[in-house]
């Protein structure tokens, strides 16, 4: 069984996904799309730059999107198929996306408008978040109900959890995760995203997933909020669930292993989701796609 996995927001670069578009039609015809569906050249700000605007989270969010979606399309033309969709966060979208449940440019648009009112509810409401390394997911929770306004946000692996909630709620969680002699990081991020303070955000986002009519996948949706694989009707609820409730990405690909998956192909940008899915399972075998140089590890794959 083969899952295809999304990746999202922090996985942005600059030049993402210029060497896919510059070698196939179908991945430059990707970018262009996203440029009228957004009515601006994102792909310009993709390619070149700047930095600053590229991780501006209105910004990224979509151009994300577009990368992924580049990727999927040069793998699917060399072959790749999948079983089984899901993706981190926001690599839910470009997922509903390569199952046939989202049409690609309602998902750049929900997702634009994703980023702003993620971005809207932090600027209301400072928050941070930060990676607690090398405790299990009991002690973290514990840590974060001793410190008071911080939430697990992404249970990504075994011994890797980020927490998200207020600055004071993080500072203090910070401390006592020191005082017990367990490393913590803090993330440089925009917000308390996956936590309580993202509530504004899932509201502003509620009328744009609205809009959307949600089809049939032809691949099934395993989501990283629920660990289930959802239905039409139930896709635009774990989609706003998202945003206030932690990611379970370890979880989802546990869940996954237990229906077969033997491959998991990373579209896009990066190798994050690769290296989680290691710590999950370590035989698990892993590929990526995201330059024209990661598609001869397909062949194995795809026969």
């Amino acid at each position: 069984m083969i899952v295809l996995m999304f990746p999202g927001q922090g996985a942005q670069t600059v030049g993402m996904g210029k060497e896919l578009a510059d070698a196939f039609p179908s991945a430059r015809a990707a970018f262009e799309e996203a440029d009228d569906a957004l009515g601006h050249p994102i792909s310009t700000v993709i390619f070149e730059g700047p930095a600053e605007q590229l991780t501006r989270t209105d910004v990224c969010q979509p151009a994300l999107v577009a990368t992924s979606v580049a990727a999927w399309r040069v793998a699917t033309e060399h072959g790749l198929a999948g079983d089984l969709v899901l993706g981190h966060s926001l690599g839910e979208y470009s997922a509903l996306v390569a199952a046939g449940a989202m049409p690609y440019a309602d998902a750049l648009q929900v997702v634009a408008e994703r980023g702003a009112a993620m971005q809207a509810a932090a600027d209301a409401s400072p928050g941070a978040m930060a990676a607690v390394l090398g405790a299990d997911d009991a002690a973290v929770e514990a840590m974060c109900a001793a410190a008071g306004d911080v939430w697990p946000a992404n249970y990504n692996c075994p011994g890797q959890v980020v927490v998200s909630g207020t600055m004071e709620g993080v500072d203090r969680l910070m401390r006592a995760a020191a005082e017990a002699g367990v490393k913590a990081a803090r993330l440089q991020v925009a917000g308390a995203f996956h936590s309580p303070l993202m509530a504004p955000a899932a509201a502003r986002l509620e009328p744009a997933l609205g809009r959307w009519e949600p089809l049939p996948p032809a691949i099934p949706f395993l989501s990283t909020t629920t660990c289930r694989q959802e239905p039409p009707d139930h896709m635009r609820e774990a989609l706003l669930a998202q945003l206030t409730a932690p990611v379970r990405f370890g979880q989802a690909v546990e869940e996954a292993l237990g229906l077969g998956a033997d491959v998991f192909v990373e579209l896009g940008v990066g190798r994050v989701l690769s290296g989680l899915v290691k710590r999950v399972r370590r035989d698990a075998r892993v590929l990526q796609v995201g330059t024209p140089g990661d598609l001869a590890g397909l062949a194995e794959v795809v026969g």
